[in-house]
């Protein structure tokens, strides 16, 4: 038995290598279909908040004057559509339609004497169209929630009192404006609504106010708060499946904010309902446009300036964003001794000097309706997936037999078992393990290949130890690619294109290779016996700390937690830093990972180069795992399309490898000048 199992145990390894191939081979079409899908969709809306258009115009002497003029600008400036929120008699009086009275107010000024009891809400329109538009809006949200109205007139105007106090009826909830809606439209301007949850779902109500929204030319709603429309404690599904084909119906989408705390109850079922209608949404808050108020140099507000436009243009061009929104609000400047706004600041970045709009469109975009990606599928997707299993297991196992060769036969067939399991207890759990599984080990194997290649004396083979150095770089980044290829189609699914769903464990692939990579250096790089490898272990642990070991594991822990500190989107950067990075985005078009180019790829480069002639040297080059990893790391940010991720890594490797080659030409100058000069000085 032992001896038929090794009969087949031994040559595994090569069929393995053909497995992963293969499977990466058949890999590649659904990696395609991404790149189809991605490049879909090139129509980017950007779109201001009517509501603070109202607060800033609010504070002007000529408050709709400056409404209408802003609203010149923005349509010249690129900002082809206005958000209209759900209605509020607070937004009215603030849009000029309405004024609004408590009832002692109302008293004082109909010089009466009322119930001393009552606290109502008096309500006075600016005109009969005003009156006729807006009056049966307000008096059906106040009979819906069983307040009771009755006219009121004051000086030949006419009104209404509402029988609420007017905190509390100032809050209420209603359909948006139709007289902004019809002004909007009649101005060009393509409109999105915000809707909220704050209502009981009627489906008839619902349904009248969609077809209303539809015939406004309203393609798209954006959620206003933390829930959909119809999300309720009981009946959820039902009502959620239920506003998805009330907005399939009217051809209304969603848009998905990006960054929020908290995702929004029921938006991702209201999604998959809509066959994903959906487009993501960078939102531009009011404090990020406080910055462009503050009292400024003329040369620090350009820079800001040229910050939005450069925000604007990566949110677009790197993210999949298909919706810019954007915030605003009136500040009181005590230091200018007036009020100011950021307007004519966004007006500047997007079509200023450098402005994100010319540059936006010059990457092959188009101002317009943001429209949802149109989602790829072929016939070899059912195939491919059995090839990827395959494939990706073989790739688990590859990785185990650099530490245990004998169990490969034995993993190779459960992992099969337990993959085929997974993913029929749940694909998505699947999906994301596997492609984490594989983007761990495709740098792992890399880097302990290229161990490999030193401690077997394959480097020392090399006449030239700059060939060795390109082509250990070439290589081993080509082994990690292979973790990309299964992890792009394993993730092929637009839930992730959109961020509806997050790839998971990213923090394991910052690390595990490392641990991988370095375990193998230390114990397992050598042709020992299991003994002789537990032997070494036992050395090291037996050996005296000496202060030396201390401050040594200090600084490896210090540079461990400076590197996490810099991964991720939480990932801190200085200011120079980001003017560094703002200077590669604007040059190159594509900002290559600093840790690669400036790093990993230099050092790793280096290393090799050494290790040619110092065998010692492959700790150097063992840092190049970082490079290595983050190869494939780039790729688990799913939302930046594909082409630009490829553009990025070629960038690092490039740019990596002549600035190693740079730090080898130091060398060789300090190298041959000391052995020129030091025999002189003795």
């Amino acid at each position: 038995m032992t001896q038929w199992y090794k009969t087949w145990n031994n040559p595994l390894k090569n069929v393995l290598w053909w497995l992963v191939i293969i499977g990466m081979l058949g890999s590649l079409p659904l990696a395609f279909t991404r790149h189809q899908t991605e490049t879909s969709a090139n129509q980017v809306e950007f779109v201001f908040d009517y509501r603070d258009l109202l607060d800033i115009a609010d504070i002007q002497t000529n408050p709709q004057s400056f409404a209408a003029d802003q609203l010149n600008n923005m349509k010249a400036a690129g900002i082809g559509s206005m958000a209209v929120y759900e209605s509020t008699l607070s937004e009215f009086r603030e849009s000029r339609r309405i004024e609004m009275f408590n009832s002692r107010d109302a008293m004082a000024m109909t010089q009466t004497f009322g119930e001393p009891n009552e606290n109502y809400t008096y309500v006075l329109f600016s005109d009969n169209a005003t009156q006729q538009k807006l009056e049966p809006l307000i008096q059906k949200t106040f009979g819906d929630l069983k307040v009771a109205t009755k006219p009121w007139s004051f000086k030949n105007r006419s009104g209404l009192i509402i029988q609420m106090s007017i905190d509390d009826a100032s809050i209420k909830t209603m359909d948006p404006d139709p007289i902004t809606l019809q002004m909007l439209k009649d101005k060009g301007f393509q409109i999105v609504v915000r809707l909220s949850n704050r209502r009981p779902f009627v489906t008839n109500e619902m349904d009248r106010l969609l077809k209303q929204l539809h015939d406004f030319g309203v393609k798209r709603i954006i959620v206003d708060g933390n829930e959909v429309p119809g999300y309720t404690e009981e009946n959820t599904e039902l009502h959620l499946n239920k506003m998805a084909e009330l907005l399939h119906k009217n051809g209304i989408g969603l848009a998905a904010i990006e960054m929020l705390k908290e995702p929004q109850k029921g938006f991702n079922t209201l999604a998959k309902e809509t066959n994903y209608n959906v487009v993501r949404l960078h939102s531009f808050t009011e404090k990020d446009g406080e910055k462009l108020t503050e009292p400024l140099k003329k040369a620090e507000l350009e820079d800001r300036i040229q910050g939005v436009a450069d925000r604007f243009v990566l949110a677009v061009k790197d993210r999949n964003i298909r919706m810019v929104f954007i915030n605003a609000k009136p500040v009181k400047s005590l230091d200018k001794g007036k009020l100011s706004d950021p307007l004519a600041a966004y007006y500047e970045s997007l079509q200023g000097k450098d402005g994100a709009i010319p540059r936006i469109e010059n990457v092959g975009f188009t101002l317009g309706p943001a429209e949802p990606f149109t989602v790829e599928t072929t016939a070899w997707q059912k195939a491919a997936r059995v090839f990827m299993l395959v494939g990706g297991v073989s790739l688990i196992v590859l990785t185990v037999t650099f530490f245990v060769p004998e169990a490969a036969l034995f993993l190779f067939f459960v992992g099969l078992l337990g993959a085929v399991a997974l993913h029929t207890l749940s694909a998505n759990l699947y999906a994301q393990g596997l492609a984490l599984a594989t983007a761990i080990c495709a740098p792992s194997v890399a880097m302990m290949l290229a161990i490999r290649s030193v401690r077997s004396g394959a480097a020392a083979k090399w006449r030239s130890g700059l060939g060795f150095g390109l082509w250990m770089l070439l290589r081993t980044s080509l082994i990690s690619l292979i973790g990309v290829v299964y992890e792009v189609a394993l993730l092929n699914h637009i839930t992730y294109s959109l961020v509806l769903q997050q790839f998971r464990g990213v923090s394991a692939l910052h690390l595990l290779p490392i641990a991988i990579a370095g375990l193998f250096l230390l114990f397992f790089s050598e042709n020992n016996t299991y003994a002789e490898k537990l032997g070494k272990v036992r050395q090291i642990l037996s050996s005296y700390i000496s202060v030396l070991w201390i401050v040594t594991a200090g600084i490896a822990l210090a540079a461990v937690y400076y590197y996490l500190s810099r991964t991720g989107n939480e990932g801190q950067a200085s200011t120079v830093e980001k003017l560094f990075r703002s200077f590669l985005e604007n040059t190159l078009g594509v900002r290559p990972r600093t840790k690669e180019f400036l790093f990993a790829h230099p050092v790793f480069l280096f290393g090799a180069y050494l290790a040619v002639r110092y065998r010692h040297a492959v700790y150097l080059m063992f840092i190049g795992v970082i490079g290595q990893l983050s190869i494939v790391d780039t790729f688990a940010h799913v939302h930046t399309p594909l082409h630009i991720s490829l553009i990025r890594i070629t960038y690092g490797v490039v740019f990596g490898a002549l600035i190693g080659l740079i730090l080898i030409a130091s060398w060789e100058i300090a190298t041959r000048s000391w052995k020129r000069w030091v025999p002189r000085l003795k």
